[in-house]
Formats: structure tokens, C-alpha cells, sequence
């Protein structure tokens, strides 16, 4: 029996090793094939890239090694630099008290749930967290996405058919143009900002006979710190019968009195229909989105926000942090105050230097104006050899011949920081011309 066990196996090896063979020979020669195939396409792609660093638009990423803060520490670099280009305005994003409520929700609650919201994806968490928006924004109900991305990518297409029309500004975030061309909706552009062009197009979709109208807007146009107008906006939304849908992500938490950002600040908290916005800015900085207004609007997105109904919930150990961020929320005033000063400082020495700034005077997004897309890339390379960690924009996210360095502030600022910042910037600018 033995014997034949390993006659067996002998005949087992010289057969695997056939098949081997003949699978190699077509495996070879499709990979031939695959290589020959796939040259003209990445041809034409290294080219492009090619043009990219020609132009000086060309990304890359800088690797951090320690957590988000005012100061990070950066791969390659010997000591932490001072970082004024995250999205952290309120200094919340490595706060002990948001470590230690995720670390609290991770043991309770696990680390993922598997699923998405409406099989067995929701946890009583979600819900305390989709409680708590509709609480800070005093609205009817709130829906919780992977991202604010997300969000406007779900909400047009949902709720908008051909009947209706849609009317962005026209320096909408790319997420909320992406959002409207899913929809059916007849699409509307107005010029940036300009409520006579806005008030034409509501007339004409009147005199059309369109069903229902929506009106798009970023509050705060993060490219350029513009803080939308929103009084104006409400006013003709009531004379002709049309929503309000914003986009607070660069808002909520640190615009207006409270934080309830630009519906605060501009006085018409309670007019604005829907609100859109994320949780990976100032509220804590890790991830997650939302959509926040009337139930019904909220109902209909739970059946039928393709992003909702197809992605997985977020990470209980996020839904946890947040909730502590809501709480903190509550007593911010120290925060708001620290952030403001640190915005009116820089702007005020940066304009007295002689730098051209772009953006509203209370807005933490702080555009440096240099319009050469090779200028905005080289001085930042020069300000992170001098311990700013800033980066230069320019197209295809900014309008050519509009390239800039997006400076923002944060509450986790100290004075003298910014200052040492100022100190740079003024360095930089003569040794390029800039000033």
C-alpha cells in the first residue's frame, strides 16, 4: 500500500508540473499581449504628468509622522515645523479628550460594523450623533455619510427630478458639482457671488414653470475664504419660492458667535434649508459627513442617497469622538476667541508687508496671492525649509494665473507662532519679489 502511495505521488508531481508548462506558455504571452496593449495608454499618461511637472502643477504628498497639530513633524525633516495649512481650526484634531472618548467607543462598540447603515450597520451611537447635529443646528434630523463628499454626491439626485431646476454659484466645491450632474435636474450656473445674475436665472426658472428650485452655495468658498451672502440669498429664495442648500464645511464650529457657522454669521440661522457638512475639519478632523434638515428630506435620503445605501456606516470609534466634539462645543468661546485673534494678527501684518490677500476679514482661510503656479510651489518649498509647513495651489484647483499659498489659521496657534510665520512669509516674499 505504501508502494503504491508513492507511485501515486510521483505520478501526482509529474502531472502538476505538465500543467504547469502549458499554463505558463499562455500566461507569458498574455502578458506580452497586456504590455503591448497598455503602452500607447501610459505613453499618454507620463506625457501628461510630464506636462504637470513642466507647469510646476505637478502634487506631492509630504509624509507626517507625528499626529495633527501646530506643529507636525515632517518625514525626512530633523525638527517639527509649524503647520498652517490644515484644516484643523479649532486644534481639536489630537485633543486627550477626543483620543480618549474614541479610545472608549473602540472598547465598547468595536472597530467596524461590516455593513451598511440599513441591514446592521446602525449602533445607538450613530443615532446620539445624529441627535446631537440636529440639536447644534436646530434642525428637524440629521443622516450621517462616509463623507461631506458623500453628502452632496447623495442629496441632488434624491430629491431633484427634471421638473426641477438647480442654481450653483459658480465656484462651488468640485464635490457639489460632481453631486448636481448625478441629478436630472435642469442645471443653472451663477456667477460668483452676484445676486443680480442669481435673482435672472430664479425669474427665468419661474417664468419655465419648474416645479421646485434650489438654490447651491458653499458658505465658505475654501479656495478663497469669500464667506457667501447669505441674507441676500434667503431674501430671493422667499420672493421666488426656492430652497436654500449650503455647505458648511468650512464653517461649522468656528464661523459666527457660537459656531454655527455663515447662517450664524450672516444672521438667518433658521432660513437656510439644508445643510451639508463634515466632521473631518474643525469638528475633531478624522472623517464622516452629513446632511442635516427637514425629516422628510432626511427620510427620503435613508432610501435613497446611493452613497448612504451603498457604503459602510462610520467607524463607531469616530461616532464616539464626535459626540465628545458636540459637547465641547457648547463652551467654545475660548477657542473662537483665540482663533479671531490670530486671523486679524496675520492678516493685518501680512497686508501692512505689502502680500495682496484674498477672502473675507473673519475667515481663517487665508489666500496669499501670487498667480505664477511655479512661484506659489517654490516659495512654499522655501517657507518649509524655514519651519512653515504652507502649500501652493494652483490649477486645476484654482483658475489659472491665479496660483496662491492657502495659509489657515488655528486656535492651536500661539501668538508668537503666527508671528514666526509673518517673519517667514516677509523673508520669502522679498528674496522672490513678491513684496
Amino acid at each position: 500500500m505504501a508502494r503504491m502511495d508513492g507511485v501515486a505521488a510521483v505520478r501526482l508531481s509529474l502531472l502538476a508540473m505538465w500543467t504547469l508548462r502549458r499554463l505558463s506558455r499562455p500566461l507569458g504571452a498574455f502578458r506580452r499581449l497586456a504590455t503591448s496593449r497598455n503602452e500607447g495608454f501610459l505613453s499618454r499618461l507620463e506625457e501628461e504628468l510630464q506636462s504637470m511637472r513642466t507647469a510646476g502643477t505637478f502634487k506631492v504628498e509630504r509624509v507626517l509622522s507625528s499626529p495633527q497639530s501646530g506643529a507636525v513633524t515632517v518625514v525626512g525633516g530633523s525638527e517639527p515645523v509649524l503647520n498652517f495649512c490644515a484644516n484643523n481650526y479649532l486644534g481639536l484634531s489630537s485633543h486627550p479628550a477626543l483620543i480618549q472618548a474614541a479610545q472608549a467607543t473602540l472598547a465598547s462598540h468595536g472597530f467596524g460594523l461590516s455593513s451598511v447603515r440599513f441591514i446592521c450597520g446602525t449602533q445607538d451611537v450613530h443615532k446620539q450623533l445624529e441627535a446631537a447635529i440636529s440639536t447644534f443646528h436646530g434642525t428637524e434630523d440629521t443622516i450621517l455619510f462616509p463623507s461631506c463628499f458623500d453628502a452632496n454626491a447623495g442629496l441632488f439626485e434624491a430629491c431633484l427630478g427634471p421638473e426641477d431646476a438647480v442654481i450653483s454659484d459658480a465656484l462651488n466645491h468640485a464635490s457639489i458639482i460632481d453631486g448636481i450632474r448625478l441629478c436630472k435636474a435642469q442645471r443653472h450656473r451663477y456667477n460668483h457671488m452676484d445676486m443680480a445674475h442669481l435673482e435672472e436665472i430664479l425669474r427665468e426658472c419661474v417664468a419655465k414653470g419648474t416645479r421646485q428650485r434650489m438654490i447651491v452655495t458653499d458658505g465658505v468658498f475654501s479656495m478663497d475664504g469669500d464667506i457667501a451672502p447669505l441674507r441676500e440669498i434667503c431674501d430671493l429664495a422667499d420672493k421666488y419660492e426656492a430652497q436654500v442648500f449650503v455647505d458648511e464645511c468650512h464653517a461649522t464650529g468656528f464661523l459666527g458667535a457660537t459656531g454655527r457657522g455663515t447662517p450664524e454669521l450672516c444672521g438667518v440661522s433658521g432660513r437656510v434649508d439644508i445643510i451639508n457638512s463634515t466632521l473631518g475639519k474643525a469638528l475633531g478632523g478624522a472623517t464622516g459627513g452629513y446632511t442635516t434638515g427637514p425629516k422628510a428630506l432626511i427620510d427620503l435620503l435613508r432610501n435613497k442617497a446611493r452613497p448612504y445605501l451603498f457604503s459602510n456606516t462610520l467607524a463607531p470609534s469616530v461616532a464616539g469622538a464626535s459626540l465628545e466634539v458636540f459637547k465641547m462645543l457648547s463652551d467654545s468661546a475660548g477657542l473662537l476667541s483665540s482663533l479671531q485673534a490670530n486671523v486679524q494678527h496675520f492678516r493685518s501684518s501680512m497686508k501692512a508687508a505689502g502680500f495682496k490677500l484674498s477672502g473675507h476679514e473673519s475667515c481663517p482661510i487665508i489666500p496669499v496671492m501670487l498667480g505664477d503656479a511655479r512661484l506659489a510651489t517654490e516659495m512654499a518649498d522655501e517657507m518649509l525649509k524655514r519651519g512653515i509647513y504652507v502649500i501652493g495651489f494652483s490649477y486645476p484647483v484654482v483658475p489659472k494665473g491665479a496660483a496662491r499659498i492657502r495659509v489657515q489659521m488655528s486656535a492651536a496657534h500661539q501668538p508668537e507662532q503666527v508671528q514666526r510665520c509673518i517673519d517667514a512669509f516677509i523673508e520669502v516674499g522679498k528674496a522672490k519679489g513678491v513684496i
